[in-house]
């Protein structure tokens, strides 16, 4: 596990306990955002069909999974996160819905997969912005590409712009905390972090750039909240 993951997996240990309901506040659309990524999943592999798919960052509940089994009973599933109490919480979720009978669980990263996989699709939701400097979001997204069928999908999501460089979505984004029942230093509180502890592509055209640059086609956005984005890009072929 490189030192990027590493980091990334302590940070979420610690909040694996709040990161669903957390989620929601601070994602505005999360349920609708793992729909329409079932939905774009299932038009762009077909309705019915048999598939395996690599969740990876699938830590924190099995929100992917759960939801897009509903749509498609056949699909199978590889859930990858390098935090173990994430990911012991989507090992529960997944035995509660029964879907541990379709999804092998894996404790690392995609780097840690072997390197001869093959999927039909793949998900990298809420990960990449929380991952510092150019060099290891592409790095991920290559591996996720190595893994890949040509022209399989994949589904991204996550922050992406400077955070500072928006500051009327910043301040909406702190009015939702509010809004929710956060104090006002609670709020300043999470604005603080939110501006120290993650590093987003800082514009749609570098997500593209990004994943230009790790082999996939230029992305379709289908989903946007404040500062989220959600795109479906093949790889190349």
């Amino acid at each position: 596990m490189t030192s990027q993951a590493d980091d990334s997996a302590r940070k979420f240990d610690a909040r694996a306990h709040e990161y669903e309901a957390q989620s929601r506040i601070a994602l505005a659309g999360y349920d609708a955002c793992h729909e329409l990524t079932a939905c774009m999943l299932s038009a762009a592999l077909g309705s019915g069909g048999e598939a395996h798919l690599l969740i990876a960052g699938a830590g924190g509940g099995a929100k992917e999974i759960v939801t897009a089994a509903r749509l498609e009973p056949r699909w199978r599933f590889t859930a990858v996160d390098p935090s173990e109490p994430m990911l012991e919480l989507t090992a529960a979720r997944l035995r509660e819905t029964g879907l541990d009978r379709c999804t092998e669980v894996f404790l690392g990263t995609v780097e840690d997969l072997p390197a001869d996989s093959r999927f039909d699709a793949a998900t990298l939701i809420g990960v990449l912005h929380h991952l510092s400097g150019d060099a290891a979001k592409r790095d991920i997204l290559a591996s996720l590409a190595a893994r890949l069928k040509p022209g399989a999908p994949l589904i991204l999501a996550g922050n992406r712009y400077a955070y500072a460089s928006q500051p009327l979505l910043l301040a909406a984004w702190g009015r939702r905390w509010s809004m929710h029942g956060a104090t006002s230093e609670e709020v300043e509180a999470k604005l603080g972090k939110i501006l120290q502890g993650a590093d987003p592509p800082h514009s749609e055209e570098a997500v593209a750039a990004l994943l230009a640059e790790a082999g996939f086609e230029a992305p379709l956005r289908f989903f946007s909240s404040l500062f989220w984005g959600a795109w479906i890009a093949r790889r190349s072929t």
